[in-house]
């Protein structure tokens, strides 16, 4: 955990990248191994707080669940730097002295994903406890509610997609060479992927829907699942996280990831086209 994430690594999706929206057309299921899984989280910055040495700031709470006896040792993983700093502004309420020694600092989901496998089991295993935006978690039961469904509470951390046209596919987006079906951490800007979706496309705009799933849900699936839907989607943090990192880099640093380029502007997309609907992770209740 000492060991973050280069901050190039983390800027590979730009704002050039929600370009030349479209609708995905027939994927090919593939498994996908575990360099691939991290490939895809390596480049999504979350924050932790951590001591002056790098290490997280650990919390002690019981374990949960049946036939669980003693403590357990959890790290929270804030999906919002300004959450995180939020809670450093309560803990130096109170406890100033431990406040003055901690910061926040930005790790990769792809470095959290890898603890977490290395460590499964071990007596001595610290736990990630993911942290939602509350703005975001309000947005997920909101887009539920749309449906009909009864959601008093959105358990995880939400991730939202669109999808629309006469077969109901996947709203894309082109990322170099390749068409990714993109899940954003924040709907705000999924919303604005659609409305220019929608002026490419007017004739399928009555039928672009929003969805949700969680982040959780998604991390397992990745590693259980044989899915083309989990082999061509993304995740595409949000700009607030994105611009926090890129004001920790050194003036004119760049990318220093050579496998994770900068996405090129897309060409026009082409008209919708029929699409599967694969099986995908089931939204969170």
């Amino acid at each position: 955990m000492k060991s973050l994430v280069r901050l190039g690594a983390i800027l590979g999706i730009v704002g050039s990248t929600l370009l030349g929206p479209s609708l995905i057309g027939k994927m090919s299921a593939l498994a996908l191994p575990e360099p691939q899984i991290l490939e895809k989280l390596r480049s999504v910055p979350v924050f932790t707080i951590t001591d002056a040495t790098g290490a997280p700031l650990i919390a002690t709470v019981p374990k949960q669940g049946q036939g669980q006896t003693g403590n357990a040792s959890v790290a929270g993983i804030f999906i919002s730097q300004k959450d995180a700093q939020a809670f450093v502004e309560q803990l130096k309420t109170r406890n100033p002295q431990l406040a003055a020694s901690v910061r926040v600092m930005p790790v990769s989901l792809g470095e959290i994903y890898q603890l977490t496998q290395a460590n499964k089991g071990k007596p001595d295993q610290v736990q990630f406890a993911f942290v939602p935006a509350p703005q975001q978690v309000q947005s997920a039961k909101t887009v539920l509610q749309q449906t009909g469904q009864q959601v008093n509470e959105f358990n995880g951390v939400p991730l939202f997609l669109a999808r629309g046209g006469p077969e109901n596919g996947y709203l894309t987006i082109q990322r170099g060479q390749q068409e990714v079906i993109p899940l954003f951490f924040n709907k705000e800007e999924l919303l604005g992927m659609v409305e220019r979706f929608k002026q490419q496309q007017p004739n399928v705009t009555a039928t672009i829907k929003i969805e949700v799933v969680n982040l959780e849900s998604v991390l397992e699936a990745l590693r259980t699942e044989n899915d083309p839907f989990l082999t061509q989607m993304i995740l595409v943090p949000s700009r607030e996280s994105l611009e926090f990192v890129r004001s920790l880099q050194p003036a004119g640093a760049g990318n220093q990831n050579p496998q994770i380029a900068p996405a090129r502007t897309a060409p026009a997309p082409a008209p919708a086209r029929p699409a599967p609907a694969p099986a995908r992770p089931a939204p969170a209740r």
